[in-house]
């Protein structure tokens, strides 16, 4: 099993530390129809590494709101402007509609607790010229209406799109972590450290480990298996043994 360990570099126990005091807390508008939140209020550094940006709005997906939620950095309101309570996001998450299960928000929670920057997997940070909210979605992976500034349903098809484009097969890419890194830009994210797969109890076949590597290059892959709620992550090394005569 591979120890992640912690990084040289870890902003958010600290910052975790600030947003429990109240002094930085963002907040953001539930879309029930895109599966998303949009920030409305923005406090704090997280959104630097969190969310998507799309025509200049920032894009929570579940677990990312789940995970600040949890925290204490983010308030959550309905289309009144009503906080809706962590109870409620945990009811969102269990619903399953939202391309996001418990194991992956179990990894999902322990990376960003470490200081990595976690993304989606073939989903992008950011979009030059993004038309509108549903091309947030189209690109994001997570549908969404008019109802977000009267998205043009093009673009919202967009992000939806991707979304529904993530399979939940066996063995799976489905984040891409990268370092700790103070200077990371969403417009230029470059590459990342590692690409974490999914495994349902099971190391990947040859096969699926062989369509992996195809599939992400040269980029290195973890698999990460979650077993009554512990979070193991591992990799796999080629090794070439000696002809025996």
């Amino acid at each position: 099993m591979d120890s992640l360990g912690d990084p040289d570099i870890i902003d958010d126990e600290e910052e975790q530390a600030h947003y429990a005091s109240g002094a930085a807390v963002s907040r953001a508008r539930w879309n029930d129809e895109m599966g998303m939140a949009q920030v409305v209020v923005q406090k704090g550094t997280f959104s630097k590494s969190t969310g998507i940006v799309r025509s200049g709005k920032l894009y929570y997906s579940i677990h990312e709101v789940l995970f600040l939620v949890e925290i204490g950095a983010l308030v959550l309101l309905d289309e009144t402007d009503t906080v809706l309570s962590l109870e409620y996001v945990y009811v969102k998450m269990s619903s399953g509609k939202y391309r996001c299960s418990w194991d992956e928000f179990r990894a999902y929670r322990q990376l960003k607790s470490l200081g990595y920057i976690v993304g989606r997997h073939g989903i992008p940070w950011s979009v030059k010229k993004a038309k509108s909210d549903y091309e947030i979605i189209a690109s994001q992976g997570c549908p969404e209406i008019d109802e977000v500034g009267k998205l043009e349903s093009e673009e919202i098809g967009s992000v939806i799109g991707l979304i529904k484009e993530l399979q939940i097969n066996e063995s799976r890419p489905v984040f891409n972590v990268y370092l700790p890194n103070s200077k990371f830009r969403k417009s230029c994210p470059g590459d990342p450290s590692f690409v974490l797969c999914f495994t349902r109890g099971y190391p990947p076949s040859r096969a699926e480990l062989d369509a992996l590597e195809e599939q992400c290059g040269s980029i290195p892959l973890k698999f990460c298996n979650v077993e009554q709620g512990r979070v193991s992550f591992f990799s796999f090394v080629k090794v070439e043994l000696p002809v025996l005569d």
